[in-house]
This record gives structure tokens, sequence and C-alpha cells, in this order.
């Protein structure tokens, strides 16, 4: 699958679950549930992308990608999670949440594509 395939899943599957949360949470912790969403579809994006570019490279680039990606990635999530809550003075538990959520969600879907993508079979019955 693309990048830019990924990202229209990945942007409608968060505004979907933001348009049901916007219904569903109180006025004050929908802006902290969107924002989380909003982390985590960056992330997800940022990673199937490095993954994509990683893909075919030499095993050290590979893995100089991903683990220094994610890395990167976590560390960037966190600033913004302290950003968010300290600076914009969003309530930490929707923030968290959806944060957390979307990010387990995104996670299993960049997994399930990437495993279709290599071609890994199950092991041939004997």
């Amino acid at each position: 699958m693309t990048l830019a395939r990924y990202t229209l899943i990945v942007l409608a599957t968060a505004g979907a679950t933001q348009a049901l949360a916007s219904s569903l949470l109180e006025a004050g912790a929908w802006p902290a549930s969107a924002v989380g969403a909003a982390l985590a579809s960056a992330n997800a994006i940022a990673a199937y992308g490095l993954a994509l570019w990683a893909e075919g490279r030499s095993t050290t680039a590979f893995f100089g990608a991903v683990l220094g990606g994610m890395a990167a990635r976590m560390t960037a999530l966190l600033v913004a999670f302290v950003a968010a809550v300290r600076l914009l003075e969003l309530p930490s538990t929707p923030l968290a949440v959806s944060l957390l959520g979307h990010f387990a969600a995104f996670l299993m879907l960049e997994l399930a594509l990437l495993h279709r993508r290599t071609g890994a079979r199950p092991a041939e019955a004997r």
C-alpha cells in the first residue's frame, strides 16, 4: 500500500473516531481527544513512511530507520503530550486515552499491512 493511501486511511479513521467522540465527550474533553488522535495519526504516518523507505535497504539501514525512527517518534510524542498538557492546558486523561487508543489501532494496522507486504507465509505443514 502506498504512503498516500495509508495516510488517507489513518486520517479517515481518526476523523471518524473524533466525530463519534464529539458527541460522546463533554466539551472540555473533546479538544484533548482530538489532539491525541492527531498525534497518533502523525506518528503512524511517519512510522509507515520510514518502514517503506527502509524496505529493500541493507539490514543496518533498515534497523537504523526503524529503531532510530521509533526513538525519535516516541520522544516527539512525549514532548508533544507534555506541551499539550502544560501549555495548552488540555486535560491529560482524554488526551492519553485517545493517544494510546489510536496508537494501538494504527500499530495493528501497520503490522498487518507490513506483514502482507513482505509476503510472509505460515510455515507449510509437514
